[in-house]
């Protein structure tokens, strides 16, 4: 686990990209923040589409700026919401972090102070693999 000041910088980078989000038509602004074992932070925040699959959540942002700089091994998330309740990542982003980082620590914050923690692998259990292609 994280220490408390890498934590607290997490959490911060979050907040941050959720500043920066484009969601104009759901109006639910995300940002999230992802840590490597090398302590980097890299975020990302949503970005809406008026075709509206064609947006991007910020759990996947965040994956695709870190896979630009070539990191691919991510210990935690945060993700931030104005929700009153901690959200998890959608199925999706679930999908693209267990790609990366099966034994992913997920913290959803919220402006109020609420917040919640799971493994990755709880909020996904058996998740498609890449092993799942070799066995096809």
């Amino acid at each position: 686990m994280a220490d408390a000041t890498t934590l607290a910088a997490l959490r911060a980078a979050a907040f941050a990209a959720m500043e920066h989000a484009y969601a104009p038509y759901s109006k639910f602004r995300v940002g999230a923040a992802l840590l490597t074992p090398g302590g980097e932070i890299v975020a990302g925040c949503n970005v809406e589409n008026a075709a509206y699959p064609a947006g991007t959540c910020a759990e996947r942002a965040a994956i695709g700026a870190a896979v630009v700089r070539g990191l691919r091994d991510f210990t935690h998330v945060v993700v931030a919401t104005e929700a009153t309740t901690p959200t998890p990542p959608c199925g999706m982003c679930r999908q693209v972090l267990r790609e990366f980082s099966p034994s992913l620590h997920v913290i959803s914050v919220t402006r109020s102070g609420a917040e919640a923690e799971w493994l990755l692998a709880d909020l996904l259990p058996f998740a498609f693999e890449p092993s799942s292609l070799r066995d096809a």
